[in-house]
């Protein structure tokens, strides 16, 4: 066994305990969901019993997660660098799910209440006010949300949101349709006829 193992089997005895913690369960509760003897499981978590397959599988299951979460060991790239974005102001990539973007951006202008500058396309979006107070336009609906409030909605409804009495910041998540339908939120509204 290399050293890289010993850290993989220590990680993972280390989980198993705190996910059974984290539950509020004693060694006799996760043992009976895994159909496993209280002494086996304690002898599992101290590294005093080898890891067997089978076990990891059915204690996976007992602990409502995937054997991949149990023995994942990706945690190099825990910082990650935002990426200018022209449209939304500073973006990061979310890597649970790599469809969501997390999105900051400070806003000056109150938004527009012109009909083609209110987008509706697929997706959903949530926003979390950092300063000031941000007006969310939604439909025939106009609301304002003020610095530690947020605000979540399907993306289905015409929308719009812009600053309300100075500047305003926020924090966004989009999902990935919701981020595709705001790539072209710089290009002007077209011309009415």
């Amino acid at each position: 066994m290399t050293q890289s193992d010993d850290e993989l089997d220590s990680l993972v005895r280390k989980r198993i305990r705190a996910l059974r913690v984290a539950q509020g369960w004693s060694l006799e509760d996760l043992a009976t969901r895994a159909r496993l003897s209280p002494s086996s499981l304690s002898r599992i978590e101290n590294g005093q019993r080898r890891l067997a397959l089978d076990q990891l599988v059915t204690l996976a299951r007992a602990l409502d997660t995937s054997l991949d979460q149990l023995v994942q060991t990706d945690t190099d790239d825990v910082v990650s660098h935002p990426v200018a974005d022209g449209v939304h102001g500073l973006r990061w990539s979310v890597k649970a799910d790599p469809g969501l973007s997390v999105v900051r951006k400070r806003m000056t202008d109150p938004p527009s209440d012109h009909p083609a500058r209110l987008r509706a396309h697929p997706g959903r979006e949530w926003f979390v006010v950092l300063s000031g107070t941000a007006v969310l336009l939604l439909g025939d609906r106009r609301f304002r949300v003020e610095t530690n409030q947020a605000a979540e909605f399907p993306t289905m409804l015409p929308h719009a949101i812009g600053a309300e009495g100075g500047p305003c910041e926020v924090l966004g998540i989009f999902d990935r349709d919701a981020r595709r339908g705001h790539r072209s939120d710089d290009k002007p509204p077209p011309q009415e006829r």
